[in-house]
């Protein structure tokens, strides 16, 4: 059974005939008529009664014309939805997600939803070496990634930069200034957070750090990020620690947060070094427009 012939039966159900219904569907009475008995022959039924000078629906044609006409539409809306995928206009778009200050994501998806209403959205968290083994695999579309993690096999866009932030005493000296640097800081025990945890944050501030000609004495270990700054505010010996901004800042006593002149922290966008398909076209150009 083709569309083809569900098409010839419901065009000769509704003109009532094989000549009107070959006029219409500019073709040989001859053709409409072999593809309707090929038809019937797999379906094993008659659809028309061609006894009369008529030509009628059979009990069975009847019976199946409005379940042909439904064939008949959702082949066309999928032809249509087909058609939109390649526009842009519609599909899915599965991205890999970090998290952003603000609920930055969210304006993203905001402006996605706006530029390409039809577009479907599959956010999926997972960790870095994950999230980028699953752009390689086509598991994902695209990732959203942190500093510049080595990335072989992807194109890494970056797409927006945010400042980092120091944390220190309150009573230090340092913490009277509005912005630091980390030449002013070196001086200070640092509490950073092991590589293994994030190895593209760690390799900013250690080669940033190297590229002031200073080496932070030795800390405490950093534990966790709120019993880390609970103790820098709270250990009479001052050190401080280095962090980006994922939710509200943390407000605790004695305490002071000072964002830093340098480094910044730019997210990237991991992709296929492919041609971006038109819905990453659409999220690259959500992304440019959302602050």
């Amino acid at each position: 059974m083709e569309l083809r012939q569900l098409q010839y039966f419901v065009t000769v159900a509704d003109e009532g005939g094989f000549a009107r219904a070959a006029e219409r569907l500019h073709i040989a009475q001859s053709a409409v008529s072999q593809q309707i008995r090929r038809l019937e022959r797999a379906l094993g039924l008659i659809l028309f009664d061609r006894s009369t000078r008529h030509v009628r629906l059979s009990g069975a044609g009847e019976r199946l014309l409005p379940e042909a006409r439904a064939v008949l539409a959702a082949a066309e809306r999928t032809r249509q939805i087909a058609a939109d995928i390649t526009t842009g206009a519609d599909g899915v778009l599965r991205l890999g997600v970090i998290q952003t200050p603000a609920q930055r994501i969210y304006r993203v998806l905001n402006t996605l939803a706006h530029n390409a209403p039809r577009l479907q959205v599959r956010l999926k968290h997972l960790p870095l070496p994950e999230r980028l083994a699953a752009v390689r695999t086509g598991a994902l579309d695209a990732a959203l990634v942190r500093a510049r993690p080595p990335a072989p096999g992807l194109d890494l866009l970056p797409v927006w930069t945010d400042p980092l932030h120091a944390a220190l005493p309150a009573g230090h000296p340092l913490a009277a200034l509005p912005t630091l640097t980390l030449a002013q800081l070196a001086p200070l025990p640092l509490r950073l957070a092991p590589r293994e945890n994030n190895p593209p944050f760690h390799d900013l501030i250690t080669a940033a750090l190297y590229e002031t000609g200073t080496t932070p004495p030795p800390a405490p270990a950093f534990t966790t990020f709120q019993e880390t700054l609970t103790a820098i505010a709270a250990d009479p010996t001052p050190s401080w620690t280095v962090f980006y901004e994922v939710a509200a800042l943390p407000r605790l006593p004695r305490l002071a947060l000072r964002p830093l002149n340098a480094p910044a922290l730019t997210t990237h966008l991991a992709v296929p070094p492919d041609p971006p398909t038109p819905a990453l076209r659409h999220l690259l150009t959500a992304l440019r427009q959302t602050p």
